[in-house]
């Protein structure tokens, strides 16, 4: 090869050489993208709290970023969101009849819903107004202390979280770091006895630029446990009987009752509305405090699923989320066509205790129809046996019996105890399969009802105890009249 052929080559390759490292700089020199997630970029140096301020009067729950029902109400603007909830104690009521002796941020359980976004800082105060004056004849819990534990902040416990006396006032501030559904509660020992006595509610933080999709409808749904007996000096309201906490129940982890938003079915008669062809989003959080959620709705896939509400945590087409104590996600699902859509908690164990409600396209849904689980409650006995028995009944048989309103899968049930007899009622509660053996009403009842034989529920002995109290109670109503001809 000539000098003069060599020289081109040797320009070309000094020419490659020279913007290979041109461009090797400028890939290796460039300024990384920032994280979000630096710490650096945090406010981790909030002020310490105020303690003893004046007490709070009036409302027991203000600002503008706060939501007191399952709406979530559109974020406000401001950068500085002043929020005040006090702890109350109060009687609330869980289920129709189920009057509970509990203790509230908000005077509300679950306590009023926070939406805020990264960036946000966050002026908080409390008053400790248990020692309050309240309605029902004084029969509330006695004073305590109490306190406020968010999980959304990063400050000192011992400085934020300190339990305060009845009268008292705290004070503090924070910085929301980080987004998601976060856990707010009291922190006061036994803080299993004060989470599980109604002291929680959500805290939902938006990325700093938004979230990622639009919806059409935004709604929060807050899974708890409510652990019951009977108050013990047999104390009433409104002339139904007082629930207090019962403490075996709950460190055994046995809840009565596992709800959305607070209420046994609450959203079934009160369903969240949504059209065909809308885009919905639930802020899900279960605050336990000791059970576990699979959250499930029936009729649509979750096109998202944001595990702990941050959508850098995404999932595509889930059918359920699984939900520990205070774990969380936000969810979002079209609504295909009309119709009610069923929320249920998938561990069914949890749903038979009240975890369902609905969303429905329909202003005058059809809850007839609801094969998962309960139908409209009717009217409310006063003894605590024949409510647990009604709670149940109505978690477990009213998708195959109606009470009055005739023939199903099975027999109309009212007027029941006049049809049979308590012994042959609890054996048919207690062992159906082995009384097709042998008892001919029973292979009667199952040949007219299509050879569909009732399955074993596996109740226990009290619960079949509960069940006949319903039904006696039921059919000495003046409107319990058996609907169905009397040998069933």
């Amino acid at each position: 090869m000539s000098a003069t052929q060599s020289v081109p080559r040797l320009v070309c390759s000094l020419t490659a050489a020279l913007l290979l490292t041109s461009w090797t700089y400028s890939v290796f020199s460039a300024p990384a993208p920032a994280d979000p997630y630096d710490t650096r970029l945090m406010d981790l140096a909030p002020v310490p709290a105020t303690l003893g301020g004046e007490r709070h009067g009036g409302p027991f729950a203000l600002g503008d970023a706060l939501s007191l029902d399952a709406v979530l109400q559109p974020l406000d603007p401001a950068a500085v969101k002043t929020v005040r909830l006090d702890a109350t104690h109060k009687i609330i009521e869980i289920a129709p009849g189920v009057h509970f002796s509990a203790w509230t941020f908000g005077d509300q359980v679950p306590g009023p819903t926070i939406r805020a976004r990264v960036g946000d800082r966050i002026k908080f105060s409390m008053t400790n107004r248990s020692d309050e004056p309240v309605p029902a004849a004084q029969i509330t819990a006695a004073p305590m202390m109490h306190s406020m534990d968010f999980h959304a902040a990063m400050v000192s416990p011992q400085d934020k979280y300190r339990s305060i006396a009845p009268g008292q006032t705290i004070e503090f501030e924070f910085t929301l770091n980080y987004p998601g559904i976060f856990m707010y509660h009291c922190g006061t020992p036994m803080i299993l006895e004060h989470i599980a006595s109604g002291m929680y509610g959500a805290l939902i933080v938006e990325p700093r630029a938004g979230y990622p999709t639009q919806v059409d409808r935004e709604y929060v749904i807050v899974q708890s446990e409510f652990y019951l007996k009977p108050d013990p000096a047999q104390r009433k309201v409104d002339g139904a009987p007082l629930y207090v906490l019962d403490g075996e129940r709950l460190r055994a982890a046995q809840p009565n009752h596992t709800v959305f938003n607070g209420t046994h079915n609450g959203m079934v008669a009160r369903p969240l509305p949504a059209k065909p062809g809308e885009r919905v989003r639930l802020h899900v959080l279960n605050v336990g405090p000791s059970k576990t959620s699979s959250f499930h709705v029936v009729g649509t896939i979750f096109d998202r699923v944001w595990l702990e509400g941050n959508p850098d945590n995404q999932l595509r087409g889930a059918q359920t989320v699984l939900l520990g104590s205070s774990n969380s996600a936000t969810v979002e699902f079209m609504i295909p066509e009309a119709g009610s859509y069923i929320m249920v908690d998938h561990h069914f164990a949890n749903a038979s205790q009240g975890a369902i409600g609905l969303i429905s396209s329909e202003a005058n849904f059809d809850s007839k129809d609801l094969e998962h689980h309960n139908l409209p409650a009717s009217a409310t006995p006063s003894e605590p046996d024949a409510v647990a028995g009604k709670l149940d009944f109505e978690s477990k048989c009213l998708a195959c019996h109606s009470i009055g309103g005739g023939r199903k899968l099975g027999p109309d049930l009212a007027g029941v105890t006049r049809r049979r007899s308590d012994a042959w009622l609890t054996r048919w509660l207690k062992e159906p399969e082995k009384m097709l053996a042998d008892d001919a009403p029973a292979n009667a009842m199952l040949k007219e009802y299509g050879n569909l034989p009732m399955p074993n529920q596996n109740l226990s002995d009290t619960q079949i105890q509960q069940y006949l109290q319903y039904f006696h109670w039921l059919d000495a109503q003046p409107t319990a009249r058996p609907a169905a001809p009397a040998q069933h």
